[in-house]
């Protein structure tokens, strides 16, 4: 039997995913036997593995593993699976402690009046982004042409939680600036995909609009290949346009990792905020973080270094579109970005006047560097108490465990040459 049936086969799937995340931690597991703990527990320590608990009673041994022996442990005769130890949670809420957002929002600043534009499939009218206050204060569709908010994907509507729920349904799950307004432009279909003429209509209403409602950001957590120099893309330049006009625009690095010169386009843009996806590992700190392997890394086409930042990215769980209090968790750049987004709404809240390029720096000489190439994480992870300047705020030593929370996930590569996968919209293929 191939590596691949043994994993189908005998390995649970939330551990194949932390696998294809690039995980160099161990991982918490339980091992079912064919029959007695016996006979497994002597391939898990050869393995590399401690054995943390027998489970008689299930036939069982509990153990931390080493994300490399998994095909090994999974191979053996007497094994019966390889199952997640339930010590695995949804992750928006450690990963917002780990870019320090709850604590600056609990110092005053959580990006009130700060309009934040989302490209993207469409944003549902989730009660966290519509009550006790209705905070999606516009919406332009230029796919359907249809006037009330929606999202037939739900990629919008998760990217719209990150940056900007309140958490009204369940407080673990708040984005990281919960009274932002959000101004859904919806250029993708039903599928997540869409055309350059379409996004780039968006970006020009967005510039039309942006004193109106406020607009500050712009979040595109798409993206297609980048082939050429951004002075020669549609996308790079109508980004650039956007970034001219005032508004801090931050996009997705793509999906396309761990290989060099795969950052998408209009994440190509020397002026935009270019975020790449790190896996937090469910912890606030910094320490154990690392770069994603699906996360694209530099450099562009035209040789400048992108990301320019990395933000938690691995089964984040935010808003879905499947009912007003439903939430769910997905992995990928575009989990990423908003988070970015957010930190730039509560730095205009704050300083009003800044200009896009001081929001970019300021995020970038903040970030904390994780020890990983330059081309891979950019200057760092975020770090939003440093971001705005807000003193005396510590991070807890250790993540809180008081709640049991099972993740979800899904594919996160994207093969260039496939169609575009809407399960994660790690990219957007766009005909230029």
């Amino acid at each position: 039997m191939n590596q691949k049936m043994i994993r189908k086969k005998f390995v649970h799937p939330t551990i194949l995913k932390r696998i294809a995340a690039g995980s160099k931690q161990t991982l918490s597991v339980i091992v079912y036997s064919q029959n007695q703990c016996d006979h497994i527990r002597e391939c898990i320590e050869k393995a590399g593995g401690k054995i943390k608990y027998e489970l008689p009673a299930i036939r069982a041994i509990a153990a931390e593993i080493p994300a490399e022996s998994v095909d090994h442990i999974a191979a053996h005769h007497m094994v019966q699976f390889i199952n997640d130890d339930a010590k695995v949670f949804k992750c928006m809420d450690f990963a917002s402690l780990a870019a320090n957002a709850s604590l600056v929002n609990d110092a005053g600043y959580t990006g009130k009046g700060i309009g934040i534009a989302v490209l993207d499939t469409g944003v549902y009218p989730h009660h966290d982004l519509v009550r006790p206050t209705n905070r999606i204060v516009a919406f332009k569709d230029f796919i359907n042409n249809r006037a009330q908010p929606y999202d037939d994907d739900g990629h919008g509507t998760h990217v719209a939680g990150i940056a900007a729920g309140n958490g009204l349904s369940n407080e673990r799950y708040k984005g990281i600036a919960p009274e932002a307004n959000i101004i859904g432009v919806k250029v993708l279909d039903e599928e997540g995909s869409g055309t350059t003429s379409d996004i780039i209509a968006g970006i020009q209403w967005i510039i039309d609009n942006k004193d109106r409602y406020n607009i500050k950001v712009v979040n595109m957590s798409f993206g297609s290949p980048a082939d050429n120099s951004y002075k020669d893309d549609p996308l790079a330049r109508a980004a650039a346009a956007a970034v001219q006009s005032g508004l801090t625009v931050v996009v997705s690095a793509g999906n396309s990792g761990p290989n060099a010169r795969t950052i998408s386009t209009p994440g190509v843009t020397p002026s935009a905020i270019t975020v790449g996806a790190v896996d937090d590992n469910r912890t606030s700190t910094y320490a154990d973080d690392f770069v994603a392997d699906f996360s694209s890394r530099g450099p562009t086409p035209s040789g400048a270094v992108k990301p320019d930042v990395v933000a938690p990215g691995v089964n984040i769980t935010s808003l879905s579109n499947t009912g007003p209090t439903a939430y769910v968790s997905h992995s990928g750049t575009s989990m990423a970005s908003p988070m970015v987004a957010g930190v730039a709404a509560l730095m205009y809240e704050q300083d009003k006047n800044l200009s896009p390029a001081a929001v970019k720096n300021k995020i970038m000489s903040t970030c904390v560097a994780i020890g990983e190439p330059r081309t891979a994480e950019g200057s760092g992870i975020i770090n939003i108490d440093k971001a705005l300047s807000v003193e005396n705020i510590s991070l807890p030593t250790t993540p809180s465990q008081d709640y049991p929370r099972q993740r979800f996930g899904r594919p996160r590569r994207q093969n260039p040459g496939m169609r575009f996968d809407p399960s994660l919209l790690a990219m957007l293929f766009l005909f230029l």
